[in-house]
């Protein structure tokens, strides 16, 4: 088993991610408590994520109807786990520079789909591990706030 990385360096690895990944995975679920579970393209602004999605898919609505989601990046032996407030950004909260920081990362621009929206993650809690003997001290933000 590797050794256990400082909280210092696993908050390091996490805010890595946060730059340099492509992708997410967003689970959400409707008021019957069916889950939905997707890979959406983000760019990460130091406070939040942007991302995007056709208005009318199951995410889009939870999103809209409930404003919580989990989020995951990484891999099952380097995982991060996210707890965050989600919600629609209309084109007067679209801040300009979320949406070069999105357009410059993916390379593509959502506002040229007549469907697609974006929508605000805000982490809320944010755990990250690679093996059991880091799961002990995984959180590294509570509350919305580092703990680092």
């Amino acid at each position: 088993m590797p050794e256990i990385r400082s909280a210092e360096q696993r908050k390091a690895d996490a805010l890595h991610r946060f730059e340099k990944d492509i992708d997410l995975w967003v689970a959400s679920a409707d008021a019957n408590a069916a889950p939905t579970l997707v890979p959406l393209s983000f760019s990460w602004d130091g406070e939040g994520f942007l991302v995007a999605t056709a208005r009318s898919n199951p995410t889009a609505r939870n999103i809209v109807e409930h404003g919580t989601v989990r989020v995951m990046l990484g891999h099952s032996r380097d995982v991060v786990l996210i707890a965050a407030t989600a919600h629609h950004v209309s084109g007067s909260e679209l801040r300009d520079s979320w949406h070069a920081k999105y357009v410059k990362k993916q390379g593509w621009d959502p506002r040229e789909m007549e469907k697609y929206e974006f929508y605000r993650l805000v982490p809320r809690t944010v755990e990250t591990w690679r093996q059991l003997n880091e799961h002990a001290d995984r959180f590294i933000m509570r509350d919305g706030k580092w703990l680092i």
